[in-house]
């Protein structure tokens, strides 16, 4: 008999590549849901008694999905698939009921010997049949792209019909990346980093202040650093509230009084960290070797809207990256954005269309 086995992630991507990612061998009819609340859905339902669930995603994350499976006491064994590596994620998650925890981009040893350590599936002897996907009432996979459909031109909105795909695919390479730059910042701070869903857009130098999550009526500090590599290139933009540097140099151990060489060491400290693991852990997906610039101070004690007109000239229009990383119990936030230049885009599509 078939094990219904659920996915849950908001990626389209990362779902094919779960359902990829399984044992061929496995007899299991695969279903999907966008978030937890679908998924609760789907395992009431009985096609969940295995869930594969991601962390960060809307409407209900898997923090919450967890909490709700152990409230009504679901049955279904869950696996968490996540780019959130952080020490402190992977004890929540098992502390909420979790048999295993995974770490994307998923390897297929792995994921195998976490299914063989609790006897889910255990190797065949014999060729089966291959999996056999289906879809909930929810599921969110049937519009998607073609893996083999060429890619568009880079003047077309990122939103349109035909690049959703991409993407899903760019935002779900951020999620990971994200996720291993907030577990080096966790690991070195032993703080927990609070992550959001990537926001990825193509905008005008105009739109880029819209699209930051910051307050406008707050000052802020701000740095960057280029990168390219074959023919992908772009600066990384790491802008700090003004209000989170008395808790960063307690949290990095700077002694003495917080004054303006101080604060520029911090801006660089944090750029060093989140800029460099973030683009290291886009490189490593995409198979690129960014080249990195030394990084400099943009601006210092501004709002967000002057920074922004002050280097307009810089970005025209570009694809941007956002993620916002908030350190929990500290007054620490900041955002970090991925700003690709246009002329970038063909290659970089033609980089995920291998991917997908």
């Amino acid at each position: 008999m078939s094990t219904p086995v659920l996915i849950c992630d908001d990626s389209s991507v990362a779902r094919k590549q779960m359902a990829k990612s399984l044992p061929s061998d496995w007899d299991c009819e695969i279903s999907f849901a966008a978030n937890g609340q679908e998924a609760l859905v789907a395992i009431r339902e009985g096609k969940g008694d295995v869930l594969f669930l991601d962390l960060n995603m809307p409407v209900m994350d898997g923090y919450e999905t967890l909490e709700a499976i152990a409230k009504e006491d679901l049955p279904t064994m869950v696996i968490v698939v996540s780019g959130d590596i952080q020490p402190e994620a992977c004890a929540r998650v098992k502390k909420l009921g979790a048999l295993g925890f995974i770490k994307k981009p998923i390897k297929d040893n792995e994921l195998e010997s976490v299914l063989g350590s609790f006897g889910i599936w255990s190797k065949a002897t014999e060729p089966t049949p291959a999996q056999t996907p289906v879809s909930n009432t929810n599921t969110l996979v049937s519009n998607s792209a073609s893996a083999s459909s060429p890619p568009h031109e880079a003047s077309t909105r990122l939103d349109a019909v035909g690049k959703i795909e991409y993407r899903d695919c760019i935002q779900e390479i951020s999620n990971v990346a994200m996720g291993q730059a907030a577990d080096l910042l966790a690991r070195l701070l032993n703080v927990f980093v609070k992550l959001p869903i990537p926001n990825v857009n193509i905008l005008e130098a105009s739109e880029l202040q819209m699209a930051l999550s910051l307050t406008q009526s707050q000052t802020y500090s701000a740095a960057c650093q280029g990168f390219i590599a074959s023919g992908i290139a772009g600066e990384a933009l790491l802008v700090f509230s003004d209000s989170s540097f008395t808790e960063m140099a307690r949290l990095l151990k700077y002694e003495g009084q917080l004054d303006e060489t101080i604060e520029l060491e911090l801006i660089m400290d944090m750029s060093s960290i989140l800029v460099g693991a973030c683009i290291k852990g886009i490189a490593e997906q995409l198979d690129l070797s960014f080249s990195q610039g030394h990084p400099m101070v943009l601006g210092r004690h501004v709002k967000v809207a002057d920074l922004i007109k002050m280097n307009a000239q810089r970005w025209r229009k570009t694809l941007a990256i956002e993620i916002t990383y908030e350190i929990e119990n500290y007054n620490i936030t900041c955002d970090l954005l991925l700003l690709i230049t246009e002329d970038s885009l063909d290659n970089l599509y033609k980089r995920l269309s291998y991917l997908m």
